[in-house]
């Protein structure tokens, strides 16, 4: 399928606002994008975050901590095979590519093992998905918004007094209440379930965001978003946004503006 008639999603979305030709030359040119060690960390931290869950919270901490490991180990060691200069890495703040993938491993096994901790104390009651009867862990979702086939993944819902809160897990500081109000949109649409705020999982912190109320926009207003982006790349349209984050973007390496900033 190409591009054109691909489904979106809410990642698609907020990459074209911020950048459409990042969008292109990801998405269209098919760059591959420099690595980076704080996205081994996130995808990591959700695998191991994940397993607790669906072992009922049985396991022991150290074998959540494990499969941390060796996930965060699996991806670093792939992404080395491709690009074994970590100074051509992307890192953040004083870390050279090399010290970030050392930082992130460590940090890691803190962020588990703090969320074994929080979850054990806290026991949150994970929503049953009626269809397979599986707990609601990395919920597969498919909406239409705005006339645009929408698709997702919703790391966690909840069950709360008055129906079900989307969860997201966060390993880094970027947060987006268009995701939690997309997910709060497709557990109505798909469920029928009363869904009235979604929060985040602040693994930096070892504990929650406070609710974010999911009543402020409807499902026309996001729709409006996505039908936009939507059209923009169907019209060829990918202008480019140059600035301070392109120090931060994957892209910039085969990027013509970036190399200009």
């Amino acid at each position: 399928m190409s591009v054109e008639n691909q489904p979106r999603s809410v990642s698609q979305v907020e990459q074209y606002e911020k950048c459409a030709w990042r969008w292109y030359l990801q998405r269209v040119e098919r760059v591959e994008p420099r690595p980076a060690a704080w996205s081994f960390h996130g995808t990591a931290f959700h695998t191991a975050a994940e397993a607790w869950e669906r072992s009922s919270r049985r396991m022991e901490p150290e074998e959540v901590v494990d499969i941390f490991r060796d996930e965060y180990t699996a991806l670093v060691n792939k992404a080395l095979d491709k690009e074994p200069d970590t100074d051509l890495w992307l890192a953040a703040g004083r870390y050279t590519g090399g010290e970030d993938i050392e930082r992130r491993y460590n940090l890691g096994i803190e962020h588990t093992r703090a969320y074994v901790e929080w979850s054990r104390n806290n026991e949150p009651a994970i929503w049953t998905e009626p269809t397979d009867g599986g707990p609601a862990l990395e919920l597969y979702f498919m909406v239409e918004l705005g006339g645009i086939k929408v698709r997702g993944y919703i790391d966690q819902v909840i069950k709360v007094k008055d129906g079900v809160r989307p969860r997201d897990l966060k390993t880094g500081s970027t947060k987006s209440k268009f995701q939690l109000q997309t997910y709060g949109i497709a557990l109505r649409e798909l469920y029928g379930l009363e869904v009235n705020d979604a929060d985040w999982y602040l693994a930096r912190d070892g504990r929650l965001s406070r609710p974010v109320k999911l009543d402020q926009v409807s499902a026309d207003e996001l729709g409006e978003r996505y039908a936009a982006m939507d059209a923009g790349v169907k019209r060829g349209d990918f202008p480019a946004s140059p600035g301070f984050d392109c120090r931060f973007c994957d892209m910039a390496h085969a990027c013509f503006f970036s190399a200009k900033t």
